[in-house]
């Protein structure tokens, strides 16, 4: 019988100890019978090999073993970016605590303000508003009140507070608004003084023609509409017909453009020339005080007056206050900007 071995193969790249031997499986195949071509079987045999194997010294080895790449280690985070972490963290979970506390008051006052005993497909303004009236009282000097004149009042309250503290280190605009605060509440000096400060004033708007005499003569020549709405617009900020200021322009708000307006009336709203039900009283009032303010002036000027007279000229400047009311209704049904 005739046997043929063919090669080893064996790796290995590194042992325990210098002297020690490994097993090392190799695949060996034998050929079995002499002259039977491809009658051969495989057999895995276990070996022992020292050290030196394949040619290579344990200093080869050791250079393959070193020049293998180890595995990366992982990072660690610093200090500053736990600390970091904490305070996103942080930040994170107060802005959703405010926008739950928020969204949870929102809710609370919208239910307040409601009236859940009405039937909305019956009224669904005491439905939508009832609460909201039922605390809310109008007083009795507003024809009015909302959300606005509550902020308007609060805010007065705040302005009071600081025009009445005086300080030296205030700017020249808060001095001059504490000047005429404490001017305007000064009652003493005001009774005192009497009509003399709207006597001296009235020349430069050319008068009252009602409260003087020879109004023709003294200012009918030189008085003409434009120069008299233009000096009490300009020098006493009364808006008389025709109200004006410099704006941002509403179709570019990188530019300030003249706007032109109309001002307001005499009385609170337009609703109240209409002197029928509850605004007859108001008309009628408003009537009474102009007269009044009249015959002070004619008092104050000792000029003497009929009564009769006054009254009949007043209510001519309230028929004129009604034609403006009027235009001013129509005036609203076609915007400038249209």
């Amino acid at each position: 019988m005739h046997r043929w071995t063919g090669c080893w193969t064996a790796r290995i790249t590194r042992f325990p100890t210098e002297e020690a031997e490994a097993l090392v499986p190799v695949r060996k195949p034998l050929l079995v019978g002499a002259g039977k071509r491809g009658s051969a079987r495989v057999e895995t045999l276990m070996l022992p090999v020292r050290r030196w194997v394949m040619g290579k010294s344990e200093s080869q080895m050791d250079i393959t073993e070193m020049n293998t790449p180890k595995p990366k280690k992982k990072l660690r985070w610093s200090g500053l970016e736990i600390g970091l972490t904490v305070v996103v963290v942080l930040l994170a979970i107060v802005a959703i605590t405010m926008i739950v506390l928020y969204a949870t008051y929102d809710a609370a006052r919208i239910l307040e303000n409601m009236d859940t005993t009405a039937k909305p497909c019956d009224d669904f303004y005491q439905y939508a508003c009832g609460g909201w009236l039922k605390r809310n009282v109008i007083p009795e000097t507003s024809s009015r009140y909302s959300n606005f004149d509550i902020l308007r009042d609060e805010l007065e309250v705040v302005l009071k507070d600081v025009l009445d503290v005086p300080s030296n280190n205030d700017i020249t605009a808060v001095q001059k608004a504490k000047t005429l605060y404490r001017s305007c509440i000064n009652e003493t000096t005001i009774d005192s003084r009497g009509g003399k400060p709207l006597i001296r004033l009235l020349p430069d708007v050319f008068d009252w023609p009602v409260a003087t005499t020879n109004w023709d003569s003294s200012y009918g020549t030189a008085w003409t509409a434009e120069t008299a709405i233009a000096q009490l617009n300009s020098k006493y900020g009364k808006k008389v017909l025709i109200n004006f200021f410099v704006g941002t322009d509403d179709k570019n708000s990188s530019a300030h453009i003249i706007h032109i307006d109309q001002p307001g009336l005499g009385l609170p709203s337009r609703d109240y020339y209409e002197c029928t039900g509850a605004y007859k009283e108001a008309c009628s009032a408003y009537v009474d005080f102009m007269i009044s303010v009249a015959k002070l002036i004619l008092q104050e000027k000792n000029v003497s007056f009929n009564e009769n007279d006054i009254s009949e000229q007043m209510k001519r400047v309230m028929d004129l206050e009604k034609e403006i009311a009027n235009v001013r209704k129509t005036f609203l049904k076609y915007p400038l900007n249209n």
